[in-house]
């Protein structure tokens, strides 16, 4: 059940479910329940669970298959290293934004500065 914690409701069932999915509960190649079940079993409107669902595919943790549903991945399947790349290449970017920013910033505060 979502709970009002200030946390989106769909934040918080792609978190139940990925840890299902890491816990091994849903096993690589199992069905998650259906969007309407989901919805039950969550006390979420429809929209809120497909979110969630939809997070989890953007993670590549599920796959799904039309007209069959969606399923869990095999995490050998998993871009995992692809995504742990990702992360360090955008983490060395924002550094590198943040720099160029601070420098930016500097001569802006210095060419603003009028002599008294």
């Amino acid at each position: 059940m979502v709970k009002h914690t200030g946390r989106p409701g769909y934040l918080q069932i792609a978190d139940d479910l990925r840890s299902q999915i890491c816990g091994g509960s849903l096993a690589p190649g199992s069905p998650l329940p259906s969007t309407a079940q989901l919805a039950a079993q969550y006390d979420a409107s429809l929209s809120v669970v497909k979110m969630a669902v939809g997070i989890l595919r953007n993670e590549g943790l599920v796959i799904g298959q039309q007209g069959k549903g969606v399923f869990v991945r095999d995490v050998d399947e998993a871009p995992v290293e692809d995504l742990a790349g990702e992360v360090a290449e955008l983490r060395s970017a924002v550094q590198e934004l943040s720099v160029r920013l601070a420098r930016v910033e500097e001569q802006l505060t210095t060419s603003t500065e009028r002599p008294s």
